[in-house]
């Protein structure tokens, strides 16, 4: 892939994105440029993937044909106005942070600018992120393929009407957290039993990869699933009604809905 590469901001999820990408061999270190606030962080990036570092974001904005704003999304009012006249016509601009819209990044830019708003995940950090993009009307099909291709490389990616980008946090965004509760207490459930801790989340994890592995590679409905594990009159079925009626599935959704809702409250303050 002939295109160079920029990201202002270099914390734990760009990293990951970084990794991805040269680990992919979908970019070429030489063609990664980063920035960041700290000395610290510029010299970490360089030795581990040998990037180019600058403490400047111009200077990443001018060498980037796809540039990356891995920041909060309180301190991009400030960089988009730093950066604004030193992006070429033909970058693309993709944030990765929560509830900042297409118009908002478009009302920094006199002209029509390329804008892709992302939502990846922390499982990318290994290889195995779930990552939800839309974007504006200026993004082309071939602009469109370079991006996901970057993306494909820490992960999966899945483009979506911005209209649903709301909703993607609780349902991949934040969802590893959950995810990680209950590999937590299945963990727990074991030392009960007397399962050394060590030992408990590692059948734990496992048994969350593969069932997940399970989903995806078979495609099969997950109820259809769970239905094979469940013999009549056995312990698993057993276990499905307990969950059943200590509100499992409602539990879930309730905690969804307020991801949701907090979502949706961060965009309307951009």
């Amino acid at each position: 892939m002939n295109q160079k590469v920029g990201f202002i901001g270099c914390g734990k999820m760009a990293q990951a994105m970084i990794e991805g990408m040269i680990r992919s061999k979908v970019v070429q270190p030489e063609a990664i440029m980063a920035s960041a606030v700290t000395d610290e962080t510029l010299h970490s990036v360089k030795e581990k993937y040998n990037i180019l570092v600058s403490s400047h974001n111009i200077e990443v904005a001018k060498h980037a044909d796809i540039l990356f704003l891995a920041i909060k999304p309180n301190i991009h009012d400030a960089i988009l106005k730093e950066i604004a006249e030193a992006l070429d016509e033909q970058s693309v601009i993709v944030t990765i942070a929560a509830g900042i819209s297409l118009d908002y990044i478009e009302s920094f830019f006199q002209t029509k600018v390329k804008v892709v708003r992302a939502m990846p995940n922390t499982p990318s950090l290994v290889g195995e992120g779930m990552s939800a993009i839309c974007h504006n009307q200026q993004v082309n099909q071939e602009d469109l393929d370079k991006v996901l291709r970057l993306f494909n490389s820490f992960g999966k990616a899945e483009v979506m009407a911005e209209e649903l980008m709301d909703s993607i946090p609780a349902i991949s965004g934040s969802s590893p957290a959950y995810v990680y509760m209950f590999i937590e207490a299945l963990a727990d459930g074991g030392v009960k039993q007397g399962i050394p801790r060590k030992q408990a989340y590692k059948l734990a994890a496992q048994a969350v990869l593969g069932a997940a592995k399970m989903v995806l590679e078979t495609e099969k409905h997950p109820g259809e699933l769970k239905d094979d594990v469940c013999t009549p009159g056995g312990a698993t079925i057993e276990a499905v009604a307990a969950l059943e009626q200590e509100g499992f599935r409602s539990a879930i959704l309730t905690a969804m809905d307020h991801c949701t809702q907090k979502s949706k409250h961060l965009s309307k303050k951009k």
